[in-house]
């Protein structure tokens, strides 16, 4: 029997790129017109950033937490598992993640939003944008038609990239990157092993996302060390 160590993540894989987007395909077509309300909450998210401030951020916050609620359960848990074993541990991380923005949700002071007019807040919206539009388009691109499509707060990488950006406009603590970060690396693994183009984006978002993060809180605390 051969050594745990010496297996690749292709060992690991049990199904084909065109399994794995058949998943969104039956999501998609069990969920319908589930979508609509998954746009709404979009929009309502692109409110909550240009409004940014009051109760905005604890909106924000809300609709995250149950995005990423609903996809540790209906994606996961109930599509996802059928193919990966790895799946329920998926689900057990998203929902830990749900509870995380449901408490930062409830808190008393209600999340701060950085302006998106400044250079973090514009990657930031860029980063959710990039859930909204560009997401669902990726199905185009590789040719695989609509009916699997991966649209926010249903696919799990489309709410991850959105739960990115509006970490950094939060200016988030830290103990709320780990799990997206963590997703943003096993998804990027698992496209690319698939050989999906695609692959490459949500790893550099999340690249991106913590590069940027890391600077602003570094540059605001030489800002509040700098003698007055």
């Amino acid at each position: 029997m051969s050594e745990w160590w010496t297996y690749t993540l292709s060992d690991l894989l049990m199904f084909s790129a065109r399994t794995y987007f058949r998943q969104f395909a039956l999501l998609n077509e069990a969920l319908w017109p589930a979508h609509i309300l998954a746009a709404a909450a979009g929009l309502v998210l692109v409110g909550c950033i240009v409004r940014g401030a009051g109760r905005a951020g604890r909106l924000a916050a809300a609709l995250l937490a149950a995005s990423w609620l609903w996809v540790a359960w209906a994606y996961h848990a109930q599509r996802y598992a059928d193919i990966n074993l790895a799946a329920p541990y998926f689900a057990i991380g998203f929902a830990l993640q749900a509870v995380l923005l449901a408490w930062l949700a409830s808190r008393h002071r209600a999340p701060s939003i950085v302006s998106y007019r400044s250079p973090l807040g514009a990657l930031a919206f860029a980063l959710v944008l990039l859930s909204l539009l560009l997401y669902p388009l990726f199905a185009l691109f590789e040719e695989h038609g609509w009916s699997q499509a991966e649209v926010f707060g249903i696919a799990p990488d489309p709410t991850v990239a959105a739960t990115l950006g509006m970490l950094l406009l939060w200016r988030a603590p830290w103990f709320l990157w780990p799990l997206p970060l963590l997703w943003c690396a096993i998804s990027g693994a698992t496209l690319m092993e698939l050989g999906v183009a695609q692959a490459w984006v949500l790893p550099l978002a999340g690249g991106l996302a913590l590069a940027a993060g890391i600077a602003s809180r570094l540059g605001l605390r030489d800002t509040r060390a700098a003698p007055a």
